[in-house]
């Protein structure tokens, strides 16, 4: 999806905003895999809006360049200490060859291009022993992720648009990276299912979007009608790569 042709930009980062104790799961969860003493610089690839870079330039005490297609989402961007945004794709990352020490893509492998480009560019700009963190939503959870089953046709999208993690994996594995690490974080994105219904409304999700708008109301309708309590949590799949 081109996100320069769409407004998530506009709400993305009101709609993303999942409060501090979210991003501390994250960055413990990138400290747990990482050896932080050797990072110095880090590319956070498909950054969006950069709602990672700042935490990971706090807590690996380290330079983060965010790198991003889209320029309305960077033009959304929160000035942070320490981070540097450069509009480039994944297919072809503005960066010297071998000059980062962590690669850290966040939801974003689903939206490339050309998903092996993306990763050999990704090899070509780690050093030798680098580390890859990616996060990502997979086709085999669409059936689990929290608003699916309030938007009936987001099953079917989810399924269309996530590559499964076998593929991946793959993907990386083919570019000649090593898994170090795979496994499954729980993230909560809303205390309560009011909150949750808000976030929902601002539609800053590719799937929302392009659901029907009489179906996404109703589903909007749906979860506010929720009378089970909170929090909402959804699955993440986390997998840490490292490059030999």
């Amino acid at each position: 999806m081109d996100y320069d042709r769409t407004e998530i930009a506009r709400t993305y980062n009101q709609a993303r905003n999942h409060g501090a104790d979210f991003l501390e799961l994250w960055m413990n969860t990138v400290a747990a895999h990482v050896d932080i003493h050797g990072v110095q610089r880090v590319l956070d690839l498909g950054c969006g809006t950069g709602r990672f870079s700042g935490g990971l330039a706090r807590r690996l005490n380290a330079n983060v360049i965010g790198a991003d297609p889209s320029m309305k989402m960077l033009s959304e961007a929160y000035s942070h200490d320490g981070v540097f945004w450069v509009c480039g794709s994944a297919e072809s990352i503005p960066l010297e060859t071998s000059s980062v020490d962590l690669v850290f893509i966040s939801m974003a492998f689903h939206h490339f291009n050309d998903p092996a480009g993306a990763a050999r560019e990704c090899r070509r700009v780690l050093r030798e022993g680098g580390w890859l963190f990616l996060r990502t939503g997979v086709r085999e959870k669409a059936t689990v992720y929290p608003y699916v089953p309030y938007f009936p046709a987001s099953r079917a999208l989810i399924e269309q648009r996530l590559p499964s993690l076998e593929f991946q994996c793959g993907v990386f594995d083919a570019a000649s990276f090593r898994i170090l690490y795979s496994g499954e974080v729980a993230q909560e994105i809303a205390a309560d299912y009011a909150t949750y219904a808000d976030k929902l409304a601002l539609r800053a999700d590719s799937v929302l979007v392009s659901i029907d708008d009489r179906e996404f109301e109703a589903g909007i309708a749906a979860v506010r009608a929720e009378k089970r309590p909170g929090p909402i949590v959804e699955p993440i799949d986390v997998v840490v790569f490292r490059r030999f």
